[in-house]
């Protein structure tokens, strides 16, 4: 390296959270960042993978009428640039030529002064950019200031061709809006493709990402920079807004990203609470419900669905309901009341033996001279599912189910019962993993979360062996296996897709892992009927595994 450098440049980035479909309000968030930029300044301002629309947009985006807002947006952003301040490069959906693209528009002097659209367009996964977006040509870089950049879109740089192109064809940095979300493995992954595509094209990079959460997907953010020689130069934290700026020097052998802030980065079972967090806060804030209501039966999982509701949106938004019935134990009772205690937000009980003898009163004559048994304990669990709807409707609120991925795997909700519900935040967790992160928020929170610090779930609902309480002294291990059993059996069926035989192969019992394989495909049809909820795995139910609910394939053992 030369001992001084001959040019040098200042970039903000903009990590920040855009809403699906407000094209006005992102275009007003812009607006402020570029502010902020300029404040700082900063003679480029850079915002994520579609910003300007929301990522991702899905089947919106090929509304003309929405692909026009965003085109306006664009131009009128374009105009604010003849002010002198920071150039933009923003990502917006963009129409050409008849055909739809996935856009980063660099606006500049008042004008709109570059186009790049995305060439590798993602279709796994919760991704399916091919049926909305048509692919662009292979790009050349971007004249900015005398600088070459070269602007790959997100999936653009998961395998080398694009890169290539735009090393060969002169780019001096790589500058990458993406819409990447959130999931465990996300880092390394990342961190390995970006050095990669270092190694190979020689060029400085920076990864830039959306933190939001929209619907069963969540944006964790995580922006960083990359020198040329591998160095880390800048991080920003994960789940949290920044807009960050960068200097930038060109020596004689390239340019290169003044060392900065390295945030720390959450990771692990902490990264997996804060995605939940984040995602239900963003699915309660953006669909404009003034809070959420939940039952709060004094087990695990509605204690951690408590408990995040309240890191996310604040004690005052949050109602829990205790709604007891013959078979609802004092200790239930009592560890109900301390989790609502601890979190300070509004605890009421509505006890539901009159809505159930009801019902049962009401079938009496249809069920006559047939022996009690589901059909009786799942009354109960509609009972609560009808009460908590009915609060939902009479004040706003909306309804947090607690259902965790234990449960549907394997059909263990009650369908129009339990299964209730807007939204829920352990949609994707494992039961074992919903023990796990109690364990965590009771001695660690968010640095953003909104509720009190110190031990919210008494140890006791850690503790206790789980239990729905539908029928005398009942518990889950009567229907289930060991939960630590069954989890390490669905993780393999879910997320690995292994062979029924080759789980066998690993020491687990064949009887059992053909039984849990049933009620797995079995219970397609309810999960098709559940509500939304945040994914953190590899393979949430939803988006990334998608069965057909008629379905006679079964393995053998």
């Amino acid at each position: 390296m030369s001992s001084a450098p001959v040019d040098q440049l200042f970039i903000a980035f903009a990590q920040l959270n855009p809403v699906v479909g407000d094209v006005a309000g992102n275009l007003a968030k812009a607006r402020d960042a570029r502010a902020d930029a300029a404040s700082q300044g900063a003679e480029l301002i850079m915002f994520t993978e579609l910003f300007i629309a929301g990522y991702p947009p899905e089947d919106l985006v090929l509304k003309p009428a929405f692909q026009r807002a965003c085109r306006e947006a664009i131009e009128a952003f374009a105009a604010d640039t003849a002010d002198g301040g920071p150039a933009v490069l923003i990502g917006a959906p963009w129409v050409d030529g008849g055909k739809l693209y996935n856009a980063a528009v660099l606006l500049e002097d008042g004008r709109v002064a570059a186009v790049r659209f995305k060439v590798d367009l993602p279709n796994y996964g919760p991704f399916d950019e091919k049926r909305v977006f048509a692919a662009g040509p292979m790009p050349g870089p971007i004249p900015f200031k005398g600088v070459r950049i070269g602007v790959p879109v997100c999936e653009d740089i998961w395998s080398a061709d694009v890169i290539e192109c735009l090393s060969e064809t002169g780019a001096e940095m790589l500058l990458i809006p993406n819409g990447s979300p959130y999931r465990r493995t996300v880092y390394e992954e990342r961190t390995n493709v970006a050095v990669a595509r270092v190694v190979e094209s020689g060029l400085p990079l920076a990864y830039i990402n959306q933190v939001s959460g929209q619907d069963e997907l969540v944006f964790d953010g995580g922006s960083f920079v990359l020198n040329a020689d591998r160095t880390l130069a800048v991080q920003l934290p994960n789940f949290q807004e920044r807009v960050r700026l960068t200097r930038w020097e060109r020596w004689a052998d390239g340019w290169r990203c003044e060392e900065g802030a390295r945030a720390p980065l959450l990771e692990g079972d902490e990264a997996d609470y804060a995605a939940c967090v984040l995602g239900l806060r963003d699915y309660v804030e953006k669909n404009r419900f003034p809070g959420v209501v939940l039952g709060l039966s004094g087990g695990i999982d509605s204690a951690l669905a408590a408990t995040m509701a309240v890191d996310a949106l604040g004690k005052d938004r949050v109602h829990c309901v205790m709604l007891p019935y013959r078979f609802t134990s004092n200790e239930s009772l009592s560890d109900a009341a301390g989790v609502a205690e601890a979190l300070g937000c509004r605890y009421d009980i509505v006890p539901i033996v009159d809505a159930v003898e009801g019902l049962e009163q009401v079938m009496a004559p249809l069920f006559a001279g047939r022996a009690r048994d589901v059909t009786e304990e799942n009354l109960q669990s509609r009972a609560r599912g009808t009460i908590l709807m009915s609060i939902s409707n009479k004040f706003g609120a909306m309804v947090v189910t607690t259902g965790n991925k234990s449960e549907m795997s394997t059909g263990y909700a009650t369908l129009y019962g339990d299964m209730n519900g807007g939204y829920n935040p352990l949609k994707d967790l494992y039961k074992t993993e919903v023990f796990r992160l109690c364990t965590l928020r009771n001695g660690w929170k968010p640095a953003n979360a909104l509720g009190p610090d110190g031990v919210v779930i008494p140890e006791n609902i850690i503790t206790k062996p789980p239990t729905a309480e539908l029928r005398e002294n009942q518990k889950d291990q009567d229907s289930l296996p060991p939960y630590e059993v069954l989890d390490a059996i669905l993780e393999r069926l879910v997320e690995q897709e292994l062979p029924v035989s080759a789980i066998v192969s690993e020491g687990f019992d064949a009887a059992l892992v053909a039984r849990v394989e049933r009620m797995l495909n079995l219970a397609e049809y309810k999960r098709r009927q559940a509500a939304p909820g945040v994914k953190v795995t590899t393979r949430n139910f939803g988006r990334d595994r998608r069965y057909p609910i008629t379905n006679r394939f079964r393995e053998s053992v």
